[in-house]
């Protein structure tokens, strides 16, 4: 009678587990479907393949399902990956997560740094140049040569842009003797110390990091200007995750990014914590993308 009993079970079992493979292929697909992010390039790629790894780790013990981290050579790859579905999920800088979410429907703004609410850039000058630090912007930048980050990038192309603009009335073309697009911040901040550019602008958060890591020479080079705060970073995610791994999966994702409590996680990215976000928190980003044309709707 037990071994009846025992045997009677094992089939049950075996039934069961038929069912999620067969009867219900949803649940199983969506096991077995890994769950693919991605994030600009704004650092050097192995700093940024430490910090994703070690996500995509957190993110695959709080989800229960498989995560993999896919790295992109652009901001522009970032956003065509994003958008032909190679990717569910990308952490974005303020103007490619706009982009981004304006080529996928549903797509939303899930999660920010607490810090990326009120984010900044750095206009940062070779000690050559003979600038000092304003608290006005340094008009006097004029006729240097200068170099921004990624041409797709928030806090190394739009903003300081606009702010060139607005106070000088003139494309960059037309104020500086050069200009260059360095491609991630680090360069940035390596080009200027360098003297290679005399001036350059920077994303606070890796102009702190970088100084912190002993990298910055402030004798050779020194922040000169801060911009006024505006919105940036975030974690966006497609509008059609659900379809594969069910109802209320974008909830689980923004909620396992909000409830990252390990300070090591945090710190490589870095930011304090982070809190959440929605489409309409950048507005603004999107508002001055227009206003100078790096964006036509």
């Amino acid at each position: 009678m037990k071994t009846r009993r025992l045997y009677t079970g094992f089939v049950v079992a075996l039934a069961a587990l038929a069912w999620v493979a067969i009867g219900n292929p949803t649940a199983a697909n969506a096991q077995a479907k890994e769950f693919v992010f991605t994030a600009i390039p704004d650092q050097d790629e192995t700093q940024l393949r430490k910090r994703f790894n070690k996500i995509a780790d957190y993110l695959s013990k709080e989800l229960g399902i498989k995560v993999k981290y896919i790295p992109v050579k652009s901001y522009a790859a970032a956003v065509t990956a994003f958008r032909n579905g190679e990717v569910h999920l990308a952490w974005f800088g303020g103007l490619s997560g706009v982009r981004a979410r304006s080529l996928v429907d549903g797509s939303v703004a899930i999660a920010q740094g607490f810090e990326d609410k009120s984010f900044e850039t750095y206009f940062i000058a070779h000690a050559s140049s003979g600038l000092k630090p304003a608290d006005s912007f340094p008009k006097e930048i004029a006729g240097k040569t200068f170099t921004f980050g990624s041409k797709g990038s928030t806090s190394g192309r739009l903003m300081p842009e606009f702010h060139i603009r607005e106070n000088l009335k003139k494309a960059p073309e037309e104020v500086f003797s050069k200009v260059g697009f360095s491609g991630n911040h680090s360069k940035t901040i390596a080009l200027v110390q360098s003297g290679a550019y005399q001036v350059g602008a920077v994303n606070f958060k890796v102009w702190e990091k970088e100084l912190k890591a002993g990298k910055i020479d402030e004798s050779k080079v020194q922040v000169i200007w801060r911009t006024p705060p505006y919105p940036d970073y975030q974690w966006t995610i497609r509008g059609d995750v659900e379809k594969t791994w069910q109802a209320g999966f974008v909830d689980r994702v923004k909620n396992a990014l909000l409830n990252m409590k390990d300070k090591e996680l945090l710190d490589s990215f870095p930011r304090s914590s982070f809190i959440p976000a929605s489409n309409s928190d950048y507005q603004p980003i999107k508002d001055v993308a227009k206003e100078i044309k790096l964006i036509d709707d």
